[in-house]
């Protein structure tokens, strides 16, 4: 799933903020990834669908390997994950339904297969009326839940999700989690989530990386 192999990450000339990490993701894991304000946390999660080029080292994401990765594997690439923002990245002028159907439109379903699957992720993500809202007619942990939904919409192998619940009450959390935690216990999806904290008594069982001075090992 994602293999790295003495990688480093950084920006301009400035030092690497991750420096010769050497790691594994398997398929079906859960994966929490920790660490100081600063650390480098989303910058390792940017790398794993190549918004971030690496420095140096190898990583292979999806059997893709980001080294030399294309436009055309690229794409791919980005096919076969999900991704899951802290501040939404829903966009206002999209109605909640046209936001879930945008990645199946992207990937070339159509209007009326998009349309269902957006339909039963809604119900999935408790929000089935809501699909003819906007965004600002949401709450923080409504349009989370969109979120949610719009990464699951097309059958990822992958969900990244970059500190999902940082804007979040603590009730919209737990519902966050739970939707995760079906995700990978249910579908199989392998779940990587960059967070400050990891929730007390999750109920599954997760790996968890932690990054400090630059350094990623596994605790």
């Amino acid at each position: 799933m994602i293999l790295a192999n003495n990688i480093c990450l950084g920006y301009d000339n400035k030092k690497d903020i991750i420096q010769n990490a050497k790691f594994k993701i398997n398929n079906k894991d859960f994966v929490f990834i920790t660490g100081s304000s600063g650390s480098g946390k989303s910058t390792l999660l940017k790398s794993f669908y190549s918004d971030i080029k690496l420095k140096s080292g190898t990583l292979l994401v999806n059997k893709f390997d980001l080294n030399n990765i294309q436009n055309m594997q690229l794409k791919k690439l980005r096919k076969s994950i999900g991704i899951i923002y802290q501040d939404y990245k829903l966009i206002k002028e999209y109605t909640v339904e046209e936001n879930i159907m945008l990645p199946l439109k992207i990937n070339g379903y159509s209007d009326k297969l998009s349309r269902d699957q957006a339909h039963k992720l809604l119900k999935h993500v408790k929000l089935p009326n809501k699909a003819k809202c906007y965004p600002d007619e949401l709450s923080g942990g409504e349009q989370q839940r969109v979120g949610v939904a719009r990464a699951l919409s097309h059958n990822p192998q992958l969900i990244l999700a970059d500190e999902p619940t940082g804007n979040l009450d603590d009730y919209s959390a737990d519902v966050i989690w739970n939707l995760l935690k079906k995700a990978n216990e249910q579908l199989g999806i392998a779940v990587v989530v960059v967070t400050h904290r990891i929730p007390d008594n999750f109920g599954l069982s997760f790996r968890k990386f932690s990054i400090s001075a630059g350094e990623v090992y596994e605790s």
